[in-house]
């Protein structure tokens, strides 16, 4: 089995797995990284959904093999304390219900305001249409990003 080094939440680890192991999976079983989550496993519902050198990839279709040296960011490593501005914005606009789909939700939206930090309307529902949230908070969810948009 080969061993790969990645660079997960601005550390290196070294984790032996197949090469077609979904990054998901090295994720959570390998680095205890349990807040990626796996939803669909064909990358169409987004709750494992992580930044690949900031942009927004599903990890249940991305084999660890091609990771290479690129940067991998996770919920864990969005911010230490959980007081990034979407996950400050996801408090105050009571996103959660369940909460499953929470975690790529927020990846995603990280993910566009990095790339515009003043979407509107369109350009999020554009942006989140790949994160399906069974709750139904899909409002909620767009009054957060521009909440954290303001921030």
């Amino acid at each position: 089995m080969p061993t790969y080094k990645l660079k997960v939440n601005g550390k290196t680890h070294q984790v032996d797995a197949e090469p077609d192991t979904p990054l998901l999976w090295v994720l959570r079983d390998d680095l205890a990284m349990p807040g990626t989550k796996f939803g669909c496993g064909i990358a169409i519902c987004g709750a494992c959904t992580v930044h690949l050198n900031g942009n927004a990839i599903r990890s249940c279709s991305m084999p660890v093999s091609a990771i290479g040296s690129n940067e991998v960011t996770t919920i864990e490593g969005l911010s230490e304390n959980g007081d990034h501005p979407l996950q400050k914005a996801w408090v105050e606009q009571d996103v959660a219900q369940c909460g499953y789909c929470q975690t790529g939700q927020i990846m995603n939206a990280a993910a566009l305001l990095n790339k515009n930090p003043a979407p509107d309307d369109a350009t999020i529902e554009e942006a989140m249409k790949g994160n399906i949230c069974r709750c139904g908070t899909y409002v909620r969810i767009k009054n957060a990003i521009k909440t954290a948009a303001k921030a």
